[in-house]
């Protein structure tokens, strides 16, 4: 009897367990006979490998396959002001290179993981926007100059960012790059960056009537909210946002407070940049909220993205597209009824 009694709520954890994935699988669109098929070219693989060959033959089989990239890389990315094939021979004399080298193809002997992700990611893109251009994604390494930048047809990802958050490498070049930073750069984080980054340079750029901190935090709000529609279902929102655990739950459990007190100081209708900045950009943590700078950072884009979030679940008749094409953050403010509750 002890059996059966176990054995029913075996099989009814299972029935839960199938009613809730199909449930949170019905929330997305059918993607699965969009065509995509994203390879990430390794320019990286392929320039060291021309270290023991010809540097005249190497300058032109990478001139030739990676075109405007290759040139970016040499008089842009590393900053060259010396020809193709002297940029080459300075590049494989340096030692910091190799090593720099060795250590991404241990991180990264492939890249199907990162492949398989982005294929996902833009079915989902292709799906909500069918004109959307898929560029090349070239791989690299830059010596931690450019992590992600966007060219002629192409956006490249630099593997020396993403080598994991404790990395030798990071360590030794804390002065230039904060650790706060730095933490990010793992490998879980290349899909949602590229995700991000495309949104940005491709699909949305910032109106530049976008002055107030309000409508600068639904901006950044909706792009968020892009990514909650268009990244694989299992990448956290910490790492859409670049949050550690405890800085979301910090956010969280202190969502009605950080409301209050953007009300409270006239914030939302602020324009000067110097003041409003302290919201939006990159930090350890926000000066002026939490105790001990236990603080999220970014609050502003981050309270964006919850207001974003509710007014879509008050509005189930606003499609993504029309969402993204408005850029009355007023509007979606009112209509949202965001009215955190404080902590006692």
């Amino acid at each position: 009897m002890t059996y059966n009694v176990k054995h029913w709520q075996i099989y009814l954890i299972f029935l839960f367990a199938m009613a809730f994935i199909s449930c949170r699988q019905s929330n997305r669109p059918d993607v699965s006979k969009i065509q995509v098929d994203i390879k990430i070219e390794r320019f990286d693989n392929e320039l060291f490998a021309g270290k023991k060959k010809n540097i005249t033959e190497v300058d032109q089989q990478l001139r030739s396959k990676y075109g405007v990239f290759y040139d970016d890389f040499i008089h842009r990315i590393l900053d060259s002001k010396y020809s193709n094939t002297e940029s080459l021979a300075n590049l494989y004399h340096d030692q910091a290179y190799t090593d720099l080298t060795k250590e991404v193809d241990s991180v990264f002997p492939n890249l199907k993981p990162q492949e398989e992700g982005l294929n996902e990611t833009f079915k989902y893109i292709k799906y909500y926007y069918p004109k959307a251009k898929i560029p090349k994604f070239i791989s690299f390494a830059s010596g931690f100059a450019y992590q992600m930048p966007v060219g002629d047809n192409y956006l490249g990802i630099g593997l020396d960012m993403f080598l994991g958050k404790d990395s030798k490498f990071y360590k030794a070049i804390v002065q230039s790059v904060p650790l706060y930073l730095s933490r990010r750069f793992a490998p879980e984080y290349i899909v949602p960056r590229v995700a991000e980054t495309y949104a940005h340079e491709e699909l949305f750029a910032e109106p530049d009537e976008n002055r107030t901190l309000l409508s600068k935090m639904i901006f950044q709000g909706k792009i968020l909210y892009f990514l909650d529609q268009v990244l694989p279902e299992n990448v956290s929102d910490s790492t859409k946002i670049g949050y550690t655990r405890q800085q979301l739950d910090w956010a969280q459990n202190f969502e009605g407070d950080i409301w209050a007190y953007f009300l409270e100081n006239n914030f939302l209708y602020e324009t000067d940049y110097q003041k409003i900045q302290v919201f939006l950009s990159e930090g350890p943590f926000t000066p002026g909220l939490g105790e001990n700078r236990d603080s999220a950072p970014k609050l502003g884009v981050w309270m964006g993205w919850q207001i974003v979030r509710k007014y879509m679940a008050a509005h189930p008749e606003v499609t993504l597209q029309k969402l993204m094409a408005s850029n009355d953050a007023q509007k979606i403010l009112n209509q949202s009824k965001y009215k955190p509750k404080q902590k006692k």
